[in-house]
């Protein structure tokens, strides 16, 4: 560790998670971090477990959550865009957080600032989130499955292509196809005339999430090229077979599999495993020009 005089004088907000104001009951989601007087933009980072969330709100949306963070995060850069296209050093009390503290949702609250020493801000932010947020479990915890196993790859990957925060999340298939279609899908970006949506679907326990894809999969489709005028490209991403047991040893669980991927196909939706999710994160970032 160093010493208090080689680290930056910071001061950071915690973000928390507070679902009944009456019984005041949290869990710490985030941290922003900051050095006053520096132009730098503020460094903010959410939890990527929810677990602890869904103990305290089992009904929580934790999409939302999730989608908060890009949103926080496009906010402080567009601030510190603005101040320099004017010449203007960042403010102290930005007015983004500012607004913070005003118009945060009812649910998630931002606790004052409290002064802090750090290394550096990306070393700062990970030692406050291991100190608040993300503390090391007690005993060991399972493993994620089925369709969050496949989300959290997904995120990890766009997320190390550097382009998880330009993508649109949740995106809703009542804007495409009719009022009350409770579909929303997972991920997408537009290159050119063509949007690429993806939607995790996972196939451990069956072929239900495939079959409601597939049957999505036209009106999707054709919404878009109405809304939108462009193109869609949609993509289902599942697990490997051999993740869920697929194979030869056990034909019953395999032909359910090609069952799944064959009715997703059937209705022109591009099938990929978690196992491709590299290279296709690679092409949004060459796509997106990143």
């Amino acid at each position: 560790m160093s010493n208090g005089s080689q680290r930056r004088e910071c001061e950071f907000h915690l973000l928390r998670y507070v679902p009944d104001a009456v019984r005041n009951e949290y869990v710490h989601i985030g941290v922003i971090l900051r050095e006053p007087g520096s132009s730098e933009v503020p460094s903010i980072q959410f939890t990527r477990d929810w677990r602890r969330v869904r103990c305290l709100d089992p009904d929580a949306d934790t999409a939302l959550l999730e989608s908060m963070e890009s949103e926080l995060r496009r906010r402080f850069q567009a601030e510190q865009g603005f101040q320099a296209g004017q010449g203007l050093q960042a403010r102290p009390d930005g007015s983004v957080l500012r607004q913070l503290g005003e118009s945060l949702s009812l649910s998630v609250q931002m606790t004052e600032p409290k002064a802090y020493l750090a290394e550096s801000i990306p070393a700062g932010v990970e030692e406050l989130m291991r100190l608040y947020v993300d503390p090391p479990p007690r005993e060991r915890v399972p493993r994620l499955s089925g369709r969050a196993a496949i989300q959290a790859r997904m995120r990890g990957e766009f997320e190390r292509a550097g382009v998880w925060d330009l993508m649109r999340k949740r995106i809703a298939a009542s804007d495409y196809t009719r009022p009350g279609d409770p579909l929303k899908i997972d991920a997408a970006y537009r290159p050119n005339g063509t949007i690429r949506m993806f939607h995790a679907v996972s196939l451990e326990s069956g072929v239900e999430m495939a079959k409601v894809l597939a049957f999505s999969a036209a009106g999707l489709r054709n919404g878009v090229e109405r809304v939108e005028r462009a193109q869609l490209e949609l993509t289902a991403v599942i697990e490997p077979a051999a993740r869920v047991g697929a194979t030869d040893e056990q034909p019953e669980r395999l032909e359910m599999y090609r069952f799944g991927v064959e009715t997703m196909e059937e209705h022109r939706i591009r099938v990929l495993t978690t196992s491709d999710l590299g290279r296709v994160a690679e092409t949004a970032r060459r796509e997106l020009r990143i």
